[in-house]
């Protein structure tokens, strides 16, 4: 078996197939001349396949330096971490699916919010990546990086997966194609649940199924996609260390019953390219309709024994599209190439509510609003090969943001509301230089750009705090960043590429809306530098060694409660893979995390703890048809925690006591060592 990697040229984040992919042997000298910058790559299927997985979002991880975690019940969007930033539910990454925005501008829950549990990793095709500011399509959320999920149009056979572990879980995937008359069927249809190790049961239930018609290639086809996903759950949110340092709760226990939630994600979308010798046309649409019920009390019980639980509630109808078209110009202009592109998107909001509750019964209404934001933006990218050392890329995007907040119910939220505005152009700048006879082939990387992340339009409009009536300030609707970074990437010998890249990036603000509090929370600008390596290493036919290292320092430009460092940004990741797989009977993979201490408040005062994961994955094949796996997750069933904050909250013991309230560590424990089984027939 070869292993291969695939990279496209350019790739933007309609999410589109490009004008021109590569595939090319792990084998060979195979990263020079394809990339734009050092952190930036392409994984692909067969590095996914052995790999062990908890959560589905944790597919996220093949980026080099992306970190993935909970802090809450399985059906809600993970915490990622990048680049010193906490991304909280996605506030500035920007991903698509299969050319579909997954971020949620205006979120009930936080800005930028992004669900991955739809997606099922055994049907992606492709992981593209680009970090910092640099990509020219990415718009909105696309800061620290964007990425692009793909799924295949086609399976080489129809299969069943059923997987059973520890704390009920169970999942089955049934999963095919066909092929009639040039017209490839796609179909996959996915059902899990499971309890966790929570106290309180999780009762997770998924339904989740794909729908795929396409027909032709990459260059001229077209693809129409089907997407139905819903889930309904139990949370156990974080809760203080000392509930369970002080007995009242255990580590797995939760302090209010009944959180969790309900969602849903269903999505119609197309595709379509045409190519001919010189030019190449992509364009694409897509609909989605999208709800959230979510309750938490991540504060506990500080406004009495009835506890701090409140409903973010999110009812949307999400319609865009894009096209873009390319030009390539050959060698009367330096080997030029052209690309042009449109992307418009609205979210049409029907209710968006933050509601006091009890036990998910709705007590008081905190706001409720109508939402329409419509956003377009205009991109244009110029690459030219000056020489065989020298190549650039010089590119733009215009971006328009335009929201109108109607105030629905609310007791202080009837002032609240109206129409915002706001425009952002960035430009891109690049420059590559080699392949050098350096270490091998070693190619040099020069990269500047600007980009923007948007603030929710309720933060953008609102003038009275929708608890207690006092007046508020409104912020802008959207922040700008700044981002340089220089690198290299080399393929010192046969099988081995690696890539370093030192980076720095600016924001205007921290500003962050607070769905739990219905109001946005003002933070300073900060600036954030940092140093990666990435290794893709095959030392043998079959065998994948990855490692990576990634250091970050991020902090506040001017003092914010007596200290300048940001909260929750990890200063140092690692991660080292290793799979195998020759083809033969037995398979597997090997996965070590590292998660480094970060500050916890802006002192540096206090800090989490750092901690290794390792999991593992070992599969055996009886014959073509039947395979059997084994998923060994925290194989050293190490007591560490998935999210640490620092904050106040209250025990149901400490109600009415001087402790009530008071700051301290707020936790979420990672999963116990966990088994679970897999057997897998293929027809």
């Amino acid at each position: 078996m070869t292993l291969s990697i695939a990279f496209a040229f350019p790739a933007y984040s309609a999410g589109i197939p490009t004008l021109q992919e590569v595939i090319v042997s792990a084998e060979g000298k195979n990263l020079i001349g394809l990339a734009d910058a050092a952190s930036e790559g392409t994984i692909t299927a067969k590095q996914l396949a052995n790999r062990p997985l908890l959560r589905p979002a944790e597919v996220m991880e093949v980026i080099p330096g992306m970190v993935v975690t909970q802090h809450s019940g399985d059906g809600k969007a993970n915490q990622y971490f990048l680049r010193g930033f906490n991304l909280d539910h996605g506030s500035d990454f920007s991903t698509h699916v299969m050319g579909m925005p997954i971020n949620m501008v205006s979120h009930a829950h936080g800005q930028g919010y992004m669900d991955l549990n739809f997606v099922i990793p055994e049907l992606i095709s492709t992981v593209k990546y680009k970090k910092n500011v640099f990509d020219i399509g990415g718009g909105d959320f696309a800061t620290s990086g964007s990425a692009r999920i793909d799924y295949v149009k086609k399976l080489d056979t129809p299969f069943i997966d059923l997987s059973l572990g520890e704390h009920s879980y169970r999942r089955i995937l049934a999963a095919g194609s066909t092929e009639v008359n040039g017209i490839q069927f796609l179909t996959g249809v996915e059902i899990a649940g499971n309890n966790g190790p929570w106290e309180q049961a999780e009762q997770l239930k998924k339904q989740n199924a794909l729908f795929r018609i396409s027909s032709g290639t990459t260059s001229n086809g077209y693809a129409l996609t089907g997407m139905v996903y819903s889930a309904d759950w139990l949370a156990s949110e974080h809760v203080p260390e000392r509930a369970i340092d002080s007995g009242e709760i255990g580590r797995y226990g939760t302090l209010s019953k009944n959180d969790g939630g309900k969602a849903h994600r269903y999505s119609l979308s197309a595709d379509w390219a045409a190519s001919q010798e010189a030019t190449s046309t992509r364009a694409n649409i897509y609909a989605i309709d999208y709800g959230l019920n979510l309750f938490s009390a991540p504060s506990g019980y500080m406004t009495g024994a009835q506890g701090d639980q409140h409903e973010q509630s999110d009812s949307r109808i999400v319609l865009g599209g894009s096209v873009y078209r390319i030009w390539d110009l050959a060698q009367d202009w330096s080997n030029t190439e052209i690309t042009a592109g449109l992307q418009l998107r609205q979210d049409r909001i029907g209710k968006l509510g933050l509601y006091n509750t009890i036990n998910r019964q709705r007590t008081k209404i905190v706001r409720e609003d109508k939402i329409t934001e419509t956003t377009s933006g205009l991109f244009f990218d110029v690459k030219t090969q000056w020489t065989p050392w020298l190549r650039t890329s010089l590119g733009g995007r215009n971006d328009d943001i335009r929201a109108q907040v109607t105030p629905l119910d609310g007791i202080y939220n009837a002032n609240n509301g109206g129409s915002v505005a706001a425009r952002q152009f960035s430009g891109k700048l690049g420059g590559v230089f080699g392949p050098f006879n350096i270490l091998g082939q070693t190619e040099f990387y020069a990269n500047w750009g600007n980009g923007f992340h948007s603030n929710d339009a309720r933060g953008a409009t609102t003038r009275a705090n929708p608890q207690y009536g006092s007046a508020v300030d409104p912020v802008p609707l959207i922040v700008k960043v700044k981002g340089s970074e220089v690198g290299l990437r080399a393929a010192a010998f046969p099988g081995w590429n690696t890539s370093v890249s030192l980076w720095k990036m600016q924001l205007a603000s921290e500003l962050v809306f607070i769905g739990d509090e219905g109001i946005t929370e003002p933070r300073g600008a900060s600036d954030r530098t940092g140093l990666e390596w990435s290794n893709y290493f095959t030392p043998a036919h079959g065998i994948i060694v990855d490692a990576d290292l990634a250091i970050s320092r991020a902090r506040f430009k001017t003092d914010i409660n007596g200290g300048r460092r940001v909260p929750n940004a990890v200063p140092l990741t690692a991660s080292l893979g290793v799979t195998a797989d020759n083809g033969g009977p037995w398979f597997g993979g090997l996965r070590l995390r590292y998660l480094g201490s970060y500050d916890l408040e802006e002192t540096g005062t206090e800090k989490s703890q750092a901690y290794w994961l390792t999991n593992l994955k070992l599969g055996y094949r009886f014959n073509k048809q039947w395979q059997v796996t084994m998923d060994l997750l925290n194989a050293f069933d190490k007591k560490a925690n998935d999210i640490e904050y620092w904050g106040g909250a209250c025990t149901r013991q400490e109600i009415g006591t001087a402790t009530c309230g008071s700051d301290g560590r707020l936790i979420h424990p990672v999963e116990p060592r966990t088994i679970r089984l897999g057997l897998k027939l293929s027809f």
